[in-house]
């Protein structure tokens, strides 16, 4: 994962910034945004950019955890939103060894990170993630499908393992839906994504 580490740090310009701020979080997450926490909670963006949706989570009032280890990306999302309910953890998958110290969470968000796992790595990264959704908590998660860009690569996804690794680990599906993306350059590309909600045990 290092390489795609290094390719994202690489990216991390104005431009990239500017670009990845501009999009809506209601827009992204428009298929799954109504089995948002509707109270105030603990969430866990994991892969969090520049802070987008941690501080869209913020302003109605949750307590974050903004997963990033791309120090420039967490550099400009701790200058761009200095919300007091957001924290900010470096920390990486597999294990999100740091992270798993924390209390579980209500809310784990994956946005735009799943495609970058190594195969033989996503089994332990899904126990890490069950790890840290509490009883009833959620974890939602986009799985893309389709090239990467620039540098970045991904790596294929399949839904069905990603779901069979989910419930291995007490995750059941509430939703699964597929869609295209919004981006005009991954639009381009073909890019598709495989939308995945689920709920802990208990």
């Amino acid at each position: 994962m290092q390489d795609i580490l290094d390719a994202y740090a690489a990216a991390t310009t104005p431009a990239f910034i500017a670009a990845y701020e501009s999009l809506s979080t209601e827009t992204i997450y428009k298929n799954v945004i109504d089995l948002f926490p509707a109270h105030v909670s603990r969430i866990v963006d994991v892969g969090a950019g520049t802070g987008r949706d941690a501080a869209w989570f913020a302003e109605r009032g949750h307590s974050v955890l903004a997963i990033e280890p791309v120090s420039g990306l967490r550099d400009a999302g701790r200058q761009l939103h200095r919300s007091a309910d957001i924290s900010w953890l470096d920390d990486r998958f597999p294990d999100l060894a740091k992270a798993r110290l924390e209390d579980p969470f209500d809310l784990v968000l994956l946005g735009g990170v799943w495609q970058h796992i190594a195969d033989e790595d996503r089994k332990t990264a899904m126990r890490s993630i069950a790890a840290m959704t509490r009883p009833g908590g959620r974890l939602i998660m986009s799985l893309r499908h389709g090239p990467g860009a620039g540098a970045r690569r991904v790596i294929a996804i399949d839904p069905e393992s990603t779901v069979s690794d989910a419930n291995a680990c007490g995750l059941r599906v509430l939703r699964r839906c597929e869609t295209g993306s919004i981006q005009p350059g991954n639009q381009a590309l073909g890019v598709r994504w495989t939308w995945l909600a689920l709920q802990m045990d208990g």
